[in-house]
Parts: structure tokens; C-alpha cells; sequence
């Protein structure tokens, strides 16, 4: 029964086309619709209800864990309709859960309207590159269009490593395996050691967090692989500068070269709501490797990353200022959703 209460409230989220769905004791079922909160036509929840339909969905051993740690993450999916990343947590000692809306198509870099320079990444023999932003800035989906492409046009060896599995990609041209933290790998930093046995070509990291998984990443690109990974960073510079202040201080020149050498770009996004009112749509930042990016990051001078991209229109480069610029003139967004991070 709980099951089908909870597949109930999801099909009209999805029927009103929302990204998340928020359920909360004493509160009826809440959808995101445009970045907007709308409270659903259910009737305020109980906690007993929010609790059914946690067991409905995960295993007595995930319970376990979700008692212990206060809160776990995971995925499934209903056929026809969507799949979901969740994530169930415990506030005033009652269960809340938070849905993710994942459409069961992977988008195409084309259908999401993404600048071409996104491609030339694509088709490098190694390097690193990052994917940037908040939480709910749609990085994931702008992988899993990357991830898309190489799939459907190259002949790769595809591994991701993912917390949890959000997009499900089918075998293309390219052979592709998907791990789920926790189930498949017991951490993104033993997982990402075990790919780089499985002779992969391409390396999705679902994200950097810590000094042990940020370094053999850095160590898979110099080695020979192209790597996608996330960081919630705002900025391409910021990205940079949170990298190396991961490592100890008598590491940093180290990272600082072995960066310099392997980030073959940053992409820092945020999703802004359309002038249509037909969902969201991407606003990027976006940093490509040129000799004057390298030099700057080998030497220290990050601060100065800004500047660069200012000026590197000529190599695919945008800063977010003129993204939203472009977006706004192109009749996409409202000139009032700009606004807040148009500086100047």
C-alpha cells in the first residue's frame, strides 16, 4: 500500500512536470516546479506515513544503516515515469525524504543546449574535466550527456562511479560499466583505484571529495585517461583554489603542476528558470586548458582566472556574467533571474 501512495504522489509530480519532491511530517507533499515550492493536492503527511513508505522503498539493511547514520541516499525508479535520486533523513526525530526527478531518456548535449566546446573535450585522449556548481545546478545531468556522446559516437571503455546511480546508460558503440557507491564500492577512493584496473579509457567520478579520491583522479588523467568529475564550486577559479587547498601546504606546488598539466577545462553551471515557463535552462561558465590557464594555475596566480576567460571567447571560453548576458538577449531567461549574479 505504501508503495503505491508513494508512486501516486510521484506520478503527479511528474504530471506537473517538478524536479524534486519534498515530503515532511505535517506538511502535504511539496513539488519544485520552475524553482518554485507548490504544495501538491495530498493532505499533510504523518510521520508514520513518511516512515511507510521508507521501508516501501529500501532494504531492512539500508534502514539499518539510515537509523545509524541519520540519513542515506539512493535510487530507483518507476517504469514509464521517471527514476529518482533520494535522499531520507531524520529531522525532530522524524523521517523527511527529498526526491530528484531523473528523466528515463539520457539528454543529448544538442537537446540541452550546450555550447559546442563541450564536444572538444569529449574527444581528448586524457585529462581531467570538471563539472561545477550548487546542489540542484544540474551537473549531473550535464554529464551524463557528455557521458552520452562519447557512448554513442566512440569506441571507449566507459567507468562511473556514481552516489547514487542517477542515469542509466545502455551500451552504444562504447562499453560501459556503472558502480554505485556503497553497493558496488565501498567508497568513490577505493572504487576509482579498482577502475584503473579495468583498463577504461573514460573515468566519471559522480565526485571529488576528499584529498585520497582528488589525487588519483589527478593521477588517472596524467596516466592516460579522460576523467569527468564534480565539484560544488561556483566559479572556475574557485574550483581551482578548493582543489589545492586540499592538500597540505608542503603538497600544494606539486598539485599546483600536476593540475596544470591535466585540467583540460571547467564547466560551472546554474540552472535559471525560462522566460517560457517551461522548466529550467543552463547558464554556463566555462574555462578551457590554453598555455596563459596553465601558467596561471602552475604559478599561483588562480585569482587571475577571471580575467583570462574575459578574453578567451576565441577558445570557447565564457565567463557566467556573459552567459547570462547571452541568455537574457536571446529572449531565454527574464532579465529579473539574471540579475543577482550580473555584477557591475
Amino acid at each position: 500500500m505504501e508503495r503505491n501512495e508513494i508512486e501516486q504522489i510521484l506520478r503527479e509530480s511528474k504530471d506537473l512536470n517538478a524536479s524534486d519532491v519534498h515530503l515532511t511530517a505535517g506538511s502535504p507533499p511539496m513539488f519544485r516546479i520552475n524553482g518554485n515550492l507548490v504544495a501538491s493536492s495530498y493532505g499533510k503527511l504523518k510521520p508514520l506515513d513518511i516512515e511507510g513508505y521508507v521501508r516501501a522503498l529500501i532494504t531492512e539493511e539500508m534502514y539499518q544503516e539510515l537509523k545509524q547514520n541519520r540519513d542515506i541516499d539512493f535510487s530507483f525508479g518507476i517504469p514509464g515515469i521517471a527514476r529518482y535520486r533520494v535522499n531520507s533523513f531524520y529531522q525532530r526525530g522524524t523521517l523527511s525524504m527529498a526526491f530528484r526527478t531523473i528523466p528515463t531518456e539520457v539528454p543529448s548535449l544538442d537537446s540541452l543546449g550546450l555550447p559546442p566546446v563541450l564536444k572538444r573535450f569529449l574527444t581528448r585522449p586524457h585529462g581531467l574535466v570538471l563539472v561545477t556548481g550548487p546542489t540542484g545546478s544540474g551537473k549531473s545531468t550535464t554529464l551524463a550527456a557528455m557521458i552520452h556522446e562519447i557512448n554513442q559516437t566512440m569506441y571507449k571503455r566507459i567507468i562511473t562511479l556514481e552516489d547514487p546511480i542517477e542515469y542509466l546508460h545502455s551500451h552504444g558503440k562504447s562499453l560501459i560499466d556503472q558502480r554505485e557507491i556503497g553497493i558496488d564500492a565501498p567508497r568513490f577512493s577505493s572504487g576509482l583505484r579498482s577502475a584503473l584496473r579495468q583498463d577504461p579509457d573514460v573515468i566519471l567520478l559522480g565526485e571529488m571529495r576528499d584529498l585520497e579520491t582528488i589525487s588519483t583522479a589527478v593521477t588517472a588523467a596524467e596516466t592516460g585517461h579522460l576523467v569527468f568529475a564534480t565539484v560544488h564550486t561556483s566559479t572556475a577559479a574557485s574550483t581551482v583554489s578548493r582543489i589545492i587547498d586540499v592538500f597540505p601546504s608542503d603538497q600544494q606546488d606539486q598539485i599546483r603542476a600536476q593540475l596544470s598539466n591535466v585540467l583540460a577545462g571547467v564547466i560551472s553551471q546554474r540552472l535559471m528558470p525560462r522566460t517560457d515557463g517551461k522548466g529550467r535552462i543552463a547558464a554556463l561558465e566555462i574555462m578551457v586548458e590554453t598555455p596563459a590557464v596553465s601558467n596561471l594555475i602552475r604559478t599561483g596566480k588562480e585569482y587571475q582566472l577571471q580575467s583570462v576567460l574575459q578574453t578567451g571567447k576565441q577558445h570557447g571560453m565564457q565567463t557566467m556574467q556573459t552567459a547570462l548576458q547571452d541568455l537574457v538577449s536571446r529572449g531565454l531567461i527574464p532579465a529579473s533571474a539574471a540579475t543577482p549574479y550580473i555584477s557591475g
